[in-house]
């Protein structure tokens, strides 16, 4: 569902078939339907044909990725305070063991919080050291994503599989794939930043002092596992997550077409005319309205991988940053001292900022991501002539 642009290689939409002249379909925004629709076939044939994915072999991979890790830069950059305070809230002391103990402060009250004791730069701690890890992390991700689904889509549907099982299956394991690639890189860096971020204001007596400091302490008390302290915890969490949302906004996007298609035909709404010659012409989606259907589908599938993985990354934030006062740090001592401090809604503590921020992430980073793939289109130029 990556481009917008036109040409005679897009692939009819399955749902929709019709026989009919634009103008007619135009018209029809400001008349009722026809009593007889056949009244309106004639020799010239059109349908609503959606802009084919762009393939891996298709892209221009070096401005792929140049250009993507200046965009990916800008919104992480503008998503950032969301994270530090979902982590803020996630590594929250438990409250005090009297039976008049405050609950763990919302959201807002902690942000309030933060902005008033240590100043709007505390919304970016530990941002430079995130942003180094995240641009190579983000291309081996990239990379590994597009590789993996435009070689896993052709196969299931060489199967048999129907198309939107095939796409559906080809965005999971494409998703799993590039989890893994990018966790090699993103685990260490995510221990480093995570660790400024809930540290608070740095003073002479702070732990750490930046992200090599951070870097140099760790591996001088653990060696080189303190870094990759939560890389099991990462991999479930993040393999299950991208799974969750890639293989949900390919299906987001079926749906969603399949529900609006009759009525961008008829009344021509969103659509624009493509002449073919020779009295032949088709209708395909605006980008306006291609961009609009994906970011709707990119929210679905953030919310949903949010709630679902929510008590992973909990687990994994805390197995990343807190002390284990001399013990081992491991899953099962971790779960069991959440569980202490509140049960499930303990895994479940940071939800909301979690959710917001992948709802915009998501929808965010996925129209960045496609207009990417647009811009670094080899066929772009030939297409649009």
């Amino acid at each position: 569902m990556g481009a917008c642009h036109v040409g005679r290689r897009s692939t009819p939409f399955p749902f929709f078939h019709a026989r009919r002249r634009i103008g007619e379909a135009i018209d029809r925004r400001n008349a009722p339907p026809p009593a007889d629709a056949t009244a309106e076939k004639d020799e010239s044939s059109q349908g609503l044909h959606l802009p084919e994915n762009i393939r891996w072999e298709r892209l221009d991979k070096a401005r792929f990725f140049v250009v993507g890790a200046g965009l990916f830069s800008a919104v992480s950059a503008a998503l950032y305070p969301a994270v530090v305070l979902k982590t803020r809230l996630q590594v929250a002391p438990a409250p005090a063991a009297a039976g008049t103990a405050a609950p763990p402060p919302s959201a807002a009250a902690a942000a309030t919080a933060i902005l008033r004791q240590e100043g709007p730069l505390a919304f970016y701690r530990g941002f430079a050291t995130f942003l180094a890890g995240t641009i190579p992390a983000r291309a081996l991700y990239m990379g590994a994503l597009e590789a993996t689904r435009s070689a896993v889509g052709p196969a299931e549907l060489s199967l048999g599989a129907a198309e939107p099982a095939a796409s559906a299956a080809a965005g999971a394991v494409a998703g799993l794939a590039a989890a893994v690639a990018a966790q090699v890189v993103w685990t260490p860096v995510d221990v480093i930043s995570q660790r400024l971020t809930v540290q608070g204001n740095p003073c002479p007596a702070s732990r750490y002092h930046g992200g090599l400091d951070a870097f140099r302490k760790i591996v001088a008390s653990d060696g080189l596992r303190g870094l990759y302290r939560g890389f099991g915890m990462s991999i479930l969490t993040y393999d299950p997550s991208n799974a969750v949302w890639w293989a949900t906004y390919s299906l987001s996007q079926k749906i969603i077409w399949s529900g609006i298609v009759c009525y961008l035909c008829d009344y021509g709404v969103g659509v624009q005319e493509i002449d073919l010659g020779d009295g032949d012409y088709l209708l395909q989606p605006g980008c306006k309205t291609v961009m609009v259907v994906q970011g709707v589908s990119a929210a679905m599938a953030g919310g949903a991988s949010a709630f679902v993985t929510m008590p992973l990354d909990t687990i994994k934030t805390r197995m990343q940053v807190m002390d284990g006062d001399g013990e081992p740090i491991t899953m099962g001592r971790t779960v069991r001292r959440l569980i202490k401090e509140g049960e499930l809604a303990a895994c479940y503590r940071g939800l909301g900022p979690r959710w917001a921020s992948m709802l915009l992430s998501a929808t965010t980073m996925i129209t960045t991501y496609e207009f990417l793939k647009r811009l670094s289109d080899k066929g772009q130029e030939s297409d649009l002539a």
